[in-house]
């Protein structure tokens, strides 16, 4: 089918590739104003925007003869924030511009840098990259953008919130001033903006993005579990849809490696992408994807732009987005080009008013659901089942010979039995999830519709033998014969748990739970379930509960328990009787009178002091003339020079430095001075005294 204002070989691979018409955006770009100028173009996510500036920039590559002229330096730039979506571009335009003769070059981050300067010297007419490896190769000299035409940022808004603004700024720097630039943005904000004003001249506005809502091709449903139901709620939810492909958001990298690592136990294909992955290992994620390989991709927010998967029908926020641009970008990589999309929201109780507020923000209208049960799971793959049945199948002779030796051996009912167990033993299980009643509810809610007049049961089993709602509520439906919704409040203590029972049914419950007593298998045979006689310690019904019974209902305000035990008195007081009487405190006459006590701020008197002549004074001291002198001091005399002391008794005489020594002439003041000598001149015979050189 023929394209007006497209040159005839993209014309022709537009067809080929399944094209009927363009979308908005890319009959925007072709439109007379946009044609020659630089563009800004705000476009809703799986709009076309890729093939979109492919063909704005038609008119600058293609010749006359609808080939694109070789070239040793680049005429093209695309630059986009993250690998996977430059990937996605390079994809996009090797089919689109490959008739045409065009060489492209990619330059990613995580890819051999060699290869690519390689492909870059052979003359690649377009290039595409991320920031970070762009400015490598050109500050390396790899790149050159002297002869460029045509420079396009995709996703602008992301790449300066990624903090590559110097990287796009070199870049751009260094390209000539008569290239066209245009700018691929899902919101305008002001840098995108400055950086228009910057780098662009007399830029062309074009903005498809509806008013009225983010989305028209994706339905987003808000499904409100309990926060300790998270991961359960995601493993109902993937096999009730069973999409053919779905993609799963967290916001770690842990939680990515957790959950991937629960789907893979349960029985899921899945695979993982985030950004501790090599981009060898997220481009194997991703095609085993495209190969039916796998069904499900846990992924980072890495992933929320850039990919393009054509048979993604199902996104799952597993952790709610930070802002509703994520939300958006997020839920944007289903409902692609035409086709229609499922966004699941998993919000827990205490988020739903932050999830409220964001979808008010995006313009996005969610409908509120409650999560699958594992019935209803049931009920969708027997349907499934009978539509996959039903379908005509071809079969050679091979098939029939065998299910002739089939019918021979068992009957047509034991084959359809087996056939459907083979069905289901390729299913992951469904998972049992907490009943409404097991939540503790909301502050301002009152008791459940039918639970206004109730009967308290007690088991024989508490925290410390591990109770837990998710086994006991099957077990209570076991023995007692009742449903789900007929079972109230369950309040979990340290030896024993009650649960409340709408009187209407309670005599059932009571007889079926005496005839089915000792009748289970295990551990569940030695739990026991009697009538209380009231509601457990501290539970009522008169009021909301307290903010820390709304929390976990156990009334010790730590978060993360969702049993609910006994409520107990944060403060116990102390009776009035129990309080010392007034009596045994020590009456007031035994008490210091006032007047015996210093008066606040008074100073001490002088005369309170010690008077100054008793004080110690300096007479007493030892005058400074009782100190040894030099001469009292043991001199260096007696210190022996070398060799043992002498082991002889000490004499009155000099001592000397053993056997046979000499004695130590004396020194210091102790030395004898000439006259008129210092002190410290030696003395030494035929010396000199020391007297002061006249300056001069």
């Amino acid at each position: 089918m023929p394209f007006d204002s497209v040159p005839a070989v993209l014309s022709d691979a537009l067809d080929a590739h399944g094209y009927d018409t363009l979308t908005p955006v890319q009959q925007a770009v072709l439109s007379e104003d946009a044609h020659g100028r630089d563009l800004i173009v705000s476009a809703q996510t799986g709009s076309g925007k890729t093939v979109a500036f492919g063909l704005a920039m038609a008119s600058d590559l293609i010749g006359d003869d609808n080939r694109v002229a070789p070239s040793h330096t680049p005429q093209t730039l695309i630059v986009a924030p993250t690998r996977e979506l430059a990937l996605q571009v390079s994809r996009e335009f090797i089919w689109l511009y490959g008739p045409a003769g065009a060489r492209i070059a990619t330059c990613v981050g995580g890819m051999d840098a060699s290869k690519e300067r390689r492909a870059l010297s052979q003359g690649a007419q377009i290039v595409v990259g991320t920031p970070g490896r762009l400015r490598d190769h050109l500050e390396r000299g790899a790149l050159d953008l002297s002869g460029l035409k045509v420079a396009v940022l995709d996703e602008a808004d992301e790449m300066l919130d990624m903090g590559f603004r110097e990287d796009l700024e070199e870049i751009l720097d260094a390209t000539p001033d008569g290239r066209r630039t245009m700018l691929f943005s899902a919101t305008m904000p002001q840098p995108i903006v400055a950086l228009a004003k910057r780098y662009q001249r007399d830029a062309h506005r074009i903005s498809t993005v509806g008013a009225d809502r983010g989305h028209g091709d994706i339905e987003y449903l808000a499904v409100t579990v309990a926060p300790a139901d998270i991961e359960n709620s995601v493993v109902n939810l993937l096999r009730l849809h069973e999409a053919e492909t779905a993609m799963l958001f967290c916001a770690t990298r842990d939680n990515v490696r957790h959950l991937h690592a629960s789907l893979i136990e349960r029985g899921f294909s899945a695979v993982a992408l985030s950004g501790e992955h090599s981009q060898n290992e997220r481009n194997a994620a991703l095609q085993a994807l495209r190969d039916r390989r796998a069904r499900v991709c846990v992924a980072t927010d890495v992933a929320a732009r850039g990919i393009d998967l054509p048979s993604l029908s199902l996104v799952i926020h597993v952790e709610l987005p930070r802002d509703m641009d994520t939300l958006k970008h997020r839920s944007g990589r289903t409902g692609r080009a035409g086709k229609k999309g499922t966004a699941l929201m998993i919000v827990p109780y205490p988020r739903r008013r932050r999830l409220e507020s964001m979808l008010r923000g995006a313009n996005i209208n969610a409908q509120w659901i409650n999560a699958p049960s594992a019935e209803d799971i049931r009920r969708a793959d027997h349907d499934r089942l009978l539509d996959k049945l039903r379908a005509p199948v071809e079969a050679d002779d091979a098939d029939r010979t065998l299910a002739e030796t089939l019918l021979g051996e068992r009957s047509a009912e034991d084959i359809a039995i087996m056939l459907v167990q083979a069905h289901r033993a390729q299913m992951p299980l469904p998972e049992e999830l907490l009943d409404a009643a097991a939540s503790p509810p909301p502050r301002d809610m009152g008791p459940r519709p039918g639970f206004e007049d109730t009967v308290w049961f007690a088991l024989n089993i508490g925290r410390r033998q591990n109770a837990d709602p998710r086994w006991l509520l099957p077990l209570l439906c076991r023995r007692g014969h009742i449903t789900r919704s007929e079972i109230g409040a369950i309040r979990l203590g340290d030896e024993a748990t009650h649960f409340e029972i709408p009187r209407a049914v309670a005599d059932r419950f009571a007889e079926a739970v005496e005839r089915t007593a000792g009748g289970e298998d295990g551990d569940e045979g030695s739990v026991s379930i009697t009538r209380a006689e009231g509601p457990p310690q501290g539970h009522s019904r008169s009021g909301p509960p307290r903010r820390s019974d709304a929390r976990d209902g156990s009334g010790s305000g730590k978060k993360g328990k969702t049993n609910s035990g006994p409520l107990k008195p944060r403060y116990e007081a102390k009776a009035f009787g129990e309080k010392k009487p007034f009596g045994d405190k020590k009456p007031f006459g035994d008490r210091k009178p006032s007047g015996d006590r210093k008066p606040y701020g008074e100073p001490r008197a002088f005369g309170d002091k010690k008077p100054f002549g008793d004080n110690r004074s300096f007479g007493d001291k030892k005058p400074y003339g009782d100190k040894k002198t030099n001469a009292d001091r043991a001199s260096f005399a007696d210190k022996p020079a070398r060799g043992p002391r002498s082991d002889g008794p000490r004499s009155d005489g000099p001592r000397t430095g053993g056997p046979g020594g000499k004695p130590y002439a004396p020194r210091g003041d102790s030395r004898p001075r000439p006259e008129g000598g210092k002190p410290g001149f030696s003395g030494r015979p035929g010396a000199k005294p020391f007297t002061k050189r006249p300056k001069g």
